[in-house]
Formats: structure tokens, C-alpha cells, sequence
């Protein structure tokens, strides 16, 4: 019988908000995979790993480069070749994990990990984390949804018309991925000043940034780790 394979949710970036079952299962494991890139000077990064580094895990950490392309086919060839390596190290009796920040089934590029290795028939267990989002409304002490408000989660593809329908409809809003809409965002808030904004960096580490001043980020460049919450106005 096949070990299980996984895949272990790390939570935004404070290794404090890992789950106890996450924590367990990185310590027991024979091997962790971690995803990375590399940063605006080619140089291989992992959040991941840094932050299994800071969990006591003694565990080995291997790093599966991603390319940071639109196009998806250099990824699809990495997915494809860590599920063969991670089918043979449980076929030697090996228990391998993979690890994500966040949540690894929220907008996490090791789910596609996870379904063909489930396409397969490799026994997977997913364990849930914190999703940056839900830490920086912790953090700010912002009360996300109330009573019948609904949340909509925007994932960086966006236009300004969808935006304004969402406001209009009285959504709670979270657009991740702001590097892919920073003009839009500038746009939004110069056409909404009175909007209750909280802008969030690197939510869960040492160099986190908050603020709800819309001034502040008509200039500010927005990083990979970066998302805004947009409360409805008071009726």
C-alpha cells in the first residue's frame, strides 16, 4: 500500500498561523517540495521554504523552480515531472510532502499538483491554512462580511467596469495579484475617494505594510505579495 502524498497549507508568512497538523506532517515527512521563482535579479527565491526554515523542520527541502510566464506549457512540464518524481518516491516508501503558502487550494499552483496525482490514483491529503486575505483582515481587526454582505475574491484580471458593479452592488471586495491591475486600482480610487480602502504587503512577516490611506498608493508600486480589501460604504 502507497504511502500518502501531502500537500501542507503554510499559512501568509507567520510561521505561527501553520496548523499543528501542517507542522506535524512537515516534521514526519522524508521529503518536503517546495515551489519557487526567481526574483528581478535571476536569482531562485522560495517564501516557502524561507518559512519552513523558520518552523524547526529538519526535514529536506527541495525547491521546484516555476517559470513566471503567462503562457503556461514550462510550468505544465515542471508539474509533470515533480507528480513522476513524487509517484516514485512514494512507490520506495518514502512520505513526501508539498507545501504552499497560504491555502494550497487557493488560487495555489501546486492544486495542479494535487489532481494529477488524483487523476492517477496516488492516495493525497490536503491540509487547509490561513489564506492571506482572512490574516490581513485579522491584522486590521476589519469585520470582512456581516449579516447578509457577500464577499467577491478578484484574482487580479479585472476592469474598471466590473469593479464599479461590484461596489455598486455593495460587494465586499479582495483583489489579489495587483500587479496585474495597478492602473485600474489608481483609476478606481481616484473615481471613488470615499471608498473604505486597506491595502496590505507581505501581511505575516517583518516587513509588512498597512494602510487605508488612498493617497499613499496613488505613487506606491504594488509587490507580488500585496492585496487590497474594499469595504462597502455605510448605507
Amino acid at each position: 500500500m502507497l504511502n500518502t502524498i501531502s500537500f501542507v497549507s503554510l499559512g501568509p508568512g507567520d510561521p505561527e498561523l501553520i496548523t499543528l497538523k501542517g507542522l506535524r506532517t512537515l516534521r514526519e515527512a522524508d521529503k518536503i517540495y517546495c515551489p519557487g521563482t526567481t526574483d528581478a535579479h535571476n536569482k531562485p527565491v522560495s517564501r516557502a521554504a524561507l518559512l519552513i526554515g523558520m518552523l524547526d523542520v529538519k526535514t529536506p527541502v527541495t525547491i521546484f523552480q516555476l517559470p513566471m510566464q503567462k503562457t503556461r506549457t514550462q510550468a505544465s512540464e515542471v508539474y509533470q515531472t515533480l507528480v513522476q518524481q513524487l509517484i516514485a518516491d512514494v512507490q520506495s516508501g518514502l512520505k513526501p510532502v508539498v507545501a504552499a503558502e497560504g491555502d494550497a487550494g487557493f488560487y495555489s499552483s501546486v492544486q495542479y499538483i494535487y489532481e494529477q496525482l488524483i487523476a492517477a490514483d496516488i492516495p493525497c491529503n490536503r491540509i487547509p491554512g490561513v489564506p492571506a486575505f482572512l490574516a490581513a483582515a485579522a491584522t486590521a481587526g476589519i469585520h470582512l462580511v456581516k449579516q447578509e454582505e457577500q464577499l467577491h475574491v478578484v484574482p487580479g484580471k479585472t476592469t474598471i467596469e466590473e469593479l464599479d458593479r461590484l461596489i455598486t452592488n455593495r460587494y465586499t471586495l479582495v483583489i489579489m495579484k495587483l500587479t496585474q491591475c495597478d492602473s485600474i486600482l489608481r483609476q478606481l480610487i481616484l473615481q471613488h475617494p470615499d471608498l473604505e480602502v486597506h491595502y496590505f504587503e507581505n501581511t505575516g512577516l517583518p516587513n509588512a505594510f498597512y494602510t487605508t490611506d488612498i493617497s499613499a498608493l496613488q505613487n506606491r508600486p504594488f509587490p507580488y505579495f500585496s492585496l487590497l480589501i474594499i469595504r462597502p460604504e455605510p448605507r
